[in-house]
């Protein structure tokens, strides 16, 4: 009942207006109207709700109800630009909220950019935001004494026979849990809508919009980031005589996720991860200790990776006497691979956080700052991979992403969680050696998933298209690596164009680059199209340590395995 009441609330808000979608479909109208302030404060933003189907092969099922936002165009219209964030489970009004100058820069002014939390996200979107569990607290009982709350614990790139061991035991229970909270969802106040939150209800939803706002026959633009690029691999497959102007970044191998349990071909993901590792302990050598705090004067990447794998040791030996102490080496591992994401953040990173993790692990904070800053780090750590949707360490844990992503996933196949173990050791020791055995991931949940989707697209994935569409790629992404890209472009063939960016994070709006930025205006603008598997540079005026920037970094790459 809560969903229904923000939604009665929220509806206030857009009823406040005056401004009706054009009136291209004979179906539900969209009113814009003001946002409610507490999702989306940027006044210069409308907002307004679309009603859908829940099942689009089915009517008689009953109605979906879609929040959207929408960034008026800064010069003269040409039409809608959709984006999706990313997630799976990303809130198209928050980042819309927090990127409308970026968006509307990148596509030049001339759209307006429009964006909805998909179904599962948010309070207002219905069905909203999926709880499983009763709280944060629950969820700590529920898994208490697991790798869920304390990280896999492993050294020497999971070669001790003892850490595998120790493992392995883990495996029936945790295979136990996750088919537990699985039920626990599916008992849920919105577990009978599970069926119907998934990728191709995204697709099927977007050209919903877009139907009324450009009508039936309009090319359809569309932007998406990381699983937003699942969903633009969907839509040119699923609609290819719709396609307009459309950027992937940060590609998802489709037909990998169409063919292959993500619990079993996640691993394949961090191929570029240890090489991203290699780059941030590079830059913190090349910058030095003015620099990069944990540098000493004349250290080089292998003294500063000497250092950081002396900290996972330390917490491991620690957890090994004291199963509760406050970071293990598997929070530190989690932390560190979640900063793979984000050079601009590799700086505060080495200089603000790292410190007081060491201070933490070496008991040097006193009592009270290492409890609070060991919460502190932990909370960050489930909020980042759980998809915790509150800075309140007591509110609850959202589902949302696992129940998107294992609904799109392969069929179950009997896969056992000592299966998922026994991959993830192997990635360890042979792909990934720093952040293979990072743990949890959502990932790991689909095999054990109870339902999918009422509809999955499994391809083809090689449709002719309306209009040329740009794929996009870092060459080092620790989350979507450049294969995936790759293979989006070609089986796309004549109607993509590759375009890479010489840098590392997740996708390439993790660093910057006038050349990326000059591509995406022309395409948005007038069509134009650089040549196929361009290579951008990031700007070389972009610091990723104080007086370091990309380019550098990558020339001293050490070419030794960490």
């Amino acid at each position: 009942m809560e969903y229904y009441k923000l939604f009665i609330l929220a509806l206030a808000y857009a009823s406040t207006v005056s401004d009706a979608a054009p009136s291209h479909d004979t179906g539900p109208q969209i009113r814009w109207g003001a946002c409610d302030p507490s999702i989306v404060n940027d006044t210069s933003l409308s907002c307004g709700f679309l009603e859908v189907p829940l099942d689009y092969q089915d009517p008689s099922v009953g109605k979906a109800q879609l929040a959207l936002v929408k960034a008026n165009a800064t010069g003269e219209r040409r039409g809608s630009l959709f984006f999706n964030p990313g997630g799976p489970g990303g809130s198209g009004l928050s980042s819309v909220n927090e990127n409308k100058d970026l968006l509307l820069g990148l596509s030049g002014g001339v759209y307006d950019v429009i964006s909805w939390d998909p179904r599962g996200v948010g309070s207002l979107t219905i069905p909203g935001e999926i709880f499983c569990l009763d709280d944060f607290a629950d969820y700590a009982a529920f898994f208490n004494g697991t790798i869920e709350l304390t990280g896999i614990e492993e050294t020497g790139n999971f070669t001790d026979p003892a850490d595998i061991d120790a493992l392995l035991a883990q495996a029936p229970i945790m295979q136990k849990k996750y088919e537990e909270v699985g039920q626990k969802c599916l008992n849920s106040p919105n577990g009978k809508f599970l069926k119907y939150v998934g990728t191709a209800a995204a697709v099927r939803d977007m050209v919903s919009i877009a139907n009324v706002l450009d009508g039936p026959s309009a090319a359809i633009n569309f932007v998406g980031i990381s699983y937003g690029t699942l969903i633009g691999s969907w839509f040119v497959n699923m609609f290819p005589e719709r396609v307009g102007k459309v950027i992937l970044d940060g590609v998802i191998d489709p037909v990998v996720f169409a063919t292959q349990e993500e619990a079993l071909s996640f691993p394949s993901s961090l191929i570029s991860t240890d090489t991203i590792y290699k780059a941030l302990i590079t830059g913190c050598a090349l910058t030095g200790p003015s620099g990069c705090a944990i540098a000493s004067e004349g250290d080089g990447p292998l003294d500063i990776d000497a250092k950081i794998q002396s900290l996972l040791m330390a917490a491991y030996d620690a957890t090994k006497l004291n199963a509760s102490i406050p970071l293990t080496s598997g929070d530190i591992r989690i932390q560190l691979f979640s900063e793979m994401y984000s050079p601009s953040d590799w700086s505060n990173f080495m200089n603000e956080e790292l410190p007081q993790i060491i201070q933490i692990v070496n008991g040097e904070a006193p009592a009270n700052t290492s409890q609070g800053l060991s919460r502190r780090f932990k909370d960050r750590i489930r909020s980042n991979l759980l998809a915790k949707r509150s800075s309140n360490p007591d509110d609850n844990l959202s589902f949302t992403s696992p129940a998107i992503d294992c609904a799109d996933s392969v069929d179950l196949r009997g896969t056992t969680m000592e299966e998922v173990f026994k991959g993830i050791i192997s990635t360890t020791q042979n792909t990934a050696h720093l952040f293979g055995s990072s743990w949890p991931i959502l990932f790991y949940r689909c095999s054990f998933w109870p339902l999918r989707s009422v509809e999955r697209y499994q391809g083809p994935f090689n449709k002719t298209l309306a209009n040329k569409i740009l794929v996009v790629s870092s060459i080092l992404d620790p989350a979507t690596p450049l294969p995936g890209a790759e293979t989006v472009a070609r089986l796309l063939g004549t109607s993509a164009v590759l375009v890479r960016q010489n840098g590392f994070g997740h996708t390439t709006n993790s660093e910057p680059s006038s050349c990326l930025k000059e591509i995406s205006i022309a395409y948005f603008t007038n069509g134009t199209l650089p040549a196929n598997n361009t290579l951008c540079e990031v700007d070389a005026d972009f610091d990723v340590f104080s007086g370091v920037n990309t380019a550098e970094i990558l020339a001293h790459l050490p070419e030794t395995d960490v």
